[in-house]
Order: structure tokens, then sequence, then C-alpha cells
């Protein structure tokens, strides 16, 4: 009932802002409606694109410390983002963190319509510098019509150095904090007619509010557009990151109340976090190329190809993992534009060679070989999709042909040395969008599309270095929505509701060390509301105060098991764990004509089971975060000084859970109240 009562309030709203006449609120600020979306081929305004997108722009990523994008995406209705530790980063969209003990898992990312996620379907979104990013959009809900396997959805990121129009512009920054934090960027963008080029470096360091989980990453990205001639364009985006984190695992309940910064500790059996030297080491080197052609004023092309490698080493309380990671791939998309009618086709290929060494962890040691074994994962798809536009209705149908083949060997054992296949059929995964004009400004829109996520290499081969056969989890999105702006751009509102059955849902479980593993657990009922309002109450240039907005993203995810047994034990109709029911969010921003300008966020989440059985929860959070700043030009430099607090209100709370944790082990307490300051310059 409440998700209906929030649809039909959203409906009757939309429908009264709709008749009303007034004069313009705005003068001096960027409409959201007008910004283009590109998910799914669209190319339209956010208003008319028929999908459930959030746009993120680059003054929103810069509203807090400009370290990570956790605050950030958290601002997004429908959207979560976890941070057990200092770079150790879990993502999920309309829930799936079940699946995710770290990591990004069961979403498609791409960075400039370059595939970042890896053909075993993992991607290291902690390699990624927030500064080096102009743009965010996320799609909700299952996307694989076009961005290949996932039931969550996709993150487009966005970097593009020709929107610099000077010929040379230089820009610099420092950051420094509690718990040592020292966040440094310098880079130089140069621009001419035909090429485009954006040299980026960066440097972060944390001491980590808990024991045992410093974090250093440093990073050089290259970003570069050419224009051939006018027909053709080429793309390039190149980066290396060194990253180190350490990860300080969980702690039980009385730990978490009464010291909450300690480590992962020892017991009769294992030994702790800080003895073992736990964390992770990762060296990667990223290359992705893409060429634009257009072959009439009809047809077109756009094909890239990827290659990467990563040097990964994990000493974990139980072992230590050594991984040699080889990705390439490429993806073509064919684009026939005519007027009201767009198809695209294409098709996306990647294959993952990873050589895995398990050894004893020696005190951070690698010691004796314990396994080592040969994996190689495959995965393709081809999609189709067309674009049609009738008037005040706008048609988007497309399908996709998924497969995942795997084989992994284990070459340290003499029985087992062969190789041995789990390979997914041929799966269809289909999308049917409708979008219609209700007025100028507000559009009703309508989703049908089927998700499907085989299990990723971390999945098959857990941390209990053993293989499992798992099913690919797979399920069909119904989702209704309404979207656009009232008032003459004084509101701007996106309201949604959806139904999602995942079958074969794959879920985490916890052996007596500790160490993840994975099941199928049956049927999950994923039904749910999103609504964000974004009200501009102030926009004029001549004005003290230039801009002022309110805005307010509310999630109700009342997720449940449909179908879960588990031995003996049937946890039907328990809530599906790790997904808080509900999440608001209040956002403030103020900007002033002398430069001055405040943002705020106010986060409201509710409790979170950390077990199946719904026996244990962590409890609801309230987390404040401000920032004061002040921001000018003089002549052609920008200056930007800031200074700002985390967790004004001194929380105690978990900023991502150990499900199904052995021992009680659930909680990895985030930083109490922290503070940072800054200044960034551009010249």
């Amino acid at each position: 009932m409440k998700i209906l009562f929030i649809a039909a309030a959203i409906l009757f709203c939309s429908s009264c802002f709709a008749q009303k006449d007034s004069t313009k609120f705005l003068t001096d600020t960027t409409i959201l409606e007008n910004v283009t979306v590109t998910a799914f081929g669209s190319n339209a305004k956010w208003k008319d694109a028929p999908a459930a997108v959030a746009l993120i722009n680059q003054k929103q990523l810069q509203r807090f410390d400009n370290k990570t994008l956790v605050p950030i995406l958290n601002a997004v209705a429908g959207v979560r983002m976890e941070e057990r530790s200092p770079g150790s980063y879990r993502l999920s969209i309309r829930g799936s963190l079940i699946r995710s003990p770290f990591g990004v898992r069961n979403i498609r990312v791409y960075w400039n319509d370059i595939p970042l996620t890896d053909a075993g379907g993992n991607t290291y979104l902690n390699l990624v510098d927030v500064n080096q990013l102009q743009s965010i959009e996320i799609i909700k809900g299952p996307a694989s019509s076009m961005y290949g396997a996932n039931t969550g959805g996709a993150l487009l990121l966005k970097s593009n150095p020709s929107i610099f129009n000077q010929k040379n512009i230089f820009n610099a920054g420092i950051e420094t904090g509690s718990y040592g934090l020292l966040n440094e960027q310098a880079g130089w963008n140069h621009h001419t007619e035909k090429l485009s080029f954006s040299l980026q470096q960066s440097h972060l360091q944390n001491d980590g509010y808990r024991q045992q989980s410093a974090l250093r990453r440093d990073n050089i990205l290259g970003d570069l557009k050419w224009s051939i001639n006018v027909h053709e364009e080429l793309s390039a985006l190149l980066f290396y990151t060194n990253l180190h984190y350490e990860t300080p695992g969980g702690i039980n309940k009385p730990q978490f109340d009464s010291l909450p910064t300690l480590a992962r500790l020892p017991t009769s059996t294992l030994p702790g976090a800080i003895q073992q030297h736990s964390g992770v080491y990762n060296k990667t080197g990223f290359a992705g190329f893409s060429l634009k052609s257009a072959f009439s004023n009809l047809w077109s092309n756009t094909t890239t190809i990827t290659v990467n490698h990563t040097d990964f080493k994990n000493p974990f309380i139980t072992n230590y993992e050594k991984r040699d990671e080889l990705n390439y791939g490429a993806r073509t998309v064919f684009e026939m534009n005519a007027l009201k009618f767009k198809w695209l086709s294409g098709a996306e290929w990647q294959q993952n060679i990873s050589h895995i060494n398990n050894y004893d962890n020696n005190g951070g040691v690698a010691g004796d070989l314990m396994y080592d074994d040969d994996v190689h994962v495959q995965q393709y798809f081809l999609f189709t999709q067309a674009n049609m536009q009738f008037n005040k209705l706008t048609v988007q149908a497309g399908a996709s042909l998924n497969r995942q083949q795997l084989k992994y060997n284990r070459v340290s054992d003499s029985v087992y040395n062969f190789w041995q296949h789990q390979n997914t059929k041929f799966l269809l995964a289909p999308r049917l969008s409708l979008l219609y004009n209700i007025t100028n400004t507000a559009s009703l829109y309508g989703i049908i599309s089927k998700g499907f996520s085989p299990p990723t290499l971390a999945e098959v081969r857990p941390s209990t270095n053993q293989f499992y056969n798992l099913q690919p989890e797979y399920g069909w999105n119904f989702e209704l929505g309404i979207k656009g702006s009232a008032l003459e751009n004084f509101l701007s509102f996106d309201g949604s509701v959806y139904a999602f059955k995942l079958r074969h849902g794959i879920v985490e479980q916890t052996d007596s060390t500790g160490a993840d593993f994975f099941v199928n657990a049956g049927n999950i009922k994923e039904n749910g509301a999103e609504l964000w309002v974004d009200a501009r109450i102030i926009g004029n240039k001549n004005s003290f105060i230039k801009d002022l907005s309110i805005s307010n993203s509310f999630t109700y995810q009342p997720y449940k098991f449909n179908n879960y047994l588990s031995g003996t034990k049937n946890y039907a109709g328990n809530r599906e764990t790790g997904v808080p029911k509900t999440i608001d969010v209040v956002a403030l921003d103020i900007n002033t004509a002398p430069g001055i300008y405040f943002n705020a966020n106010a986060n409201f989440t509710s409790s979170i089971p950390l077990t199946d059985a719904n026996d244990i929860y962590a409890d609801s959070y309230k987390l404040v975060q401000l920032k004061l700043g002040y921001k000018n030009q003089f002549k052609k430099t920008v200056l930007d000084f800031y200074f700002g607090i985390d967790n004004l209100l001194n929380e105690k709370y978990s900023l991502g859970n150990d499900l199904n944790a052995i021992g009680g082990r659930y909680f990895n307490a985030a930083p109490r109240r922290n503070y940072f300051t800054g200044v960034r310059i551009n010249f």
C-alpha cells in the first residue's frame, strides 16, 4: 500500500504542477531536463529518456571531500555504496549487496562507453579517482539488453577533455584531514581544433579510523579525443593505478560497542588481521581505444578494444593469494539514425585469463604453496535495439543474447589436473520501455526487462579456495514511473515503483574460518519504490544568494526471500540480508554572489538484517555531512578553498557489514566525527 500511495501522490502532484502558469523562478542554473542522457543510445533529454536513469554532474561530484564516491552515490535514490575500510568499496543498485562481500558485482561499469567490468564479472571501481570524472549516469534495474550480464543495472562514467575550450588549462588540488588524510591531484588539459588531451595525476593516502585500515593509491591517467577527419573520431582512455589498502576485518557486537577501532582479533585457532598483515595490493594498467566512424548521414559505427593487466595480492587471515589477471575484449555498435527512428545493433566480447596461487600466510609473507589454479572466463553477448518516436510516445525495444564460458584447472592437484568447465546456456534478455509526454514538462514511463547475471569468478572460486558450481541468477522487472519538472522548472522530480522477482539468487555464506562462499538461494522478491524531488528555491545571479536548492531522495526496499532453503532451515518470508528497508537523504546547496558556498547531506538509513535468519540487525543511523567553501574567479584563475565535517552527529555505525559472519563478526565500524580541508586551483 505504501508503494501505491507514493505513486498516486507523485501523479497527483505532477498533474497539479502541469496546470500552474507561474513566472520563471530560475535565471542562472542548469536545468536537469535539458541534460542529454546517453543510456541505451537515446541521446535524449533526461525527461524524454525512456529509462530509469539518474544523473550526477561535475558540481555534484565535488560536493564533499573529493576522495570517494560514497556520499555522492548514496545521495541517489535506489543506490547504496559501502566502504568497509578506506578503499574497500561495495556498490549496489536496488539491493544485490547480498552477493558482494567486497567489490562491485552484478553491475556493469563503462567509462566513456569503454567496458571497465571484466569477463569475470568484477569491477575494480576503487582504481578510479573521483576527480577524473565529469559526470555519471546510473541505470537502475536490469540493463542486459545493451550492457550485458547484470540484474542490478549499469554505471556509465564520463570524462571528456574536449569540453575545455581554452588551449591549455592546468589544475591542482590538495586536501588534508583526520586520520592522516592526504589527497593530491594535478592535471593538464590541452585543446585544439582537432585534438583534445587530458593528463591527470593523483595521490591519496589515509591512515584509517580502525587498526589495520591504511590506504595508499597512486594514479596517472591519459584521456584523448582526436578528430581524424569529418567522418572519424578516435578516443583513448589510458590509466595505471597502484593501490594498497589494509583490511581490518569484521568485529563482534561487544567489540563494536566498546572499542570500534579494533581490527579482527586472533582466536585460539586463527591469527588476527594485524598479525597476518591482511590487505590488498592491486597494480593495474588499463588501455581502451574507441573509433567512431560515420559512413553516411544514416549509418555510423563505434568500435572499442580494451586490454588490461592486474597484479593482485591479498594476504588474508587463512592464506596469501596472488593473482595474475589478463583481460582483453572488444565492443562494436552499428547505428542507423533516421529522423524519428534509430536502430542500434552490436556485440561485446571479453576474455579473462587468471593464474591464481594460494600460499600459507606466515605473518604477511607468502609461505608454502596451497593451490595453483588456471582459470579462463569468456563472456559475450549480441544485442539489438530500436528507438522509435510517435508524437508524444517514445518506444525502446531491444534484446540481447548472452553466454558465459568458464573453465579451470587445478594445476597443483595430481588428480584434478585437467580442464573442467562451467558454461551457461544462451540466455535471451529482452527489454521494452515506453515513455509518454503527459505535458511539455512531465513524462510517464513504463519498463519491462529481463536481467541475467552469471556467477562471477570471485564467486565460483571464493576465499575458501574451492570451486563451486553455481547457476546464473535472472529475473523479470516491471516498472512504472513519472519524471519531469513543474512550476517553470522550480521543481524537478522522478518517482517510480517496480517489481522484480529474482530467481536462483546468489547469496553469501561464511565457513568456520570466516572465508566467504556462495550458494543459489532460490527466489527473492524485490519490490520497491523510489522518489527524488529537487526544489530550486532561489536562482538569481543578481541576488546575494544566487542559488539555493533542497533535494530529497527516498528509497523503499521491503525485499524478502520468497523461496530459500538452506539445509533444514527455511528462510522464506524473511527480509533480504544486507538491504535496509528505507533510506532517506536530504541535500542542501547554497551558492552566494561573493563566492561562499555551503553543501549539506543528511542520510537516514534504517536497520539492516545481518543474517538470513533475521535474528541480528545493524542499528539504523543518521549521518550528517557538511562542507563550507569559497570559490571565485580572478581573471583566468579559479580558486576554491573549503572545509568540511563528516559524521557531524558522531554516530557509531557500520558502513559495510559482513553478512552471515561466523563468530558474530558482522561489523566494520565507520569513522566517527572527522574533518577535512583543501584548496583547488584552475588556471
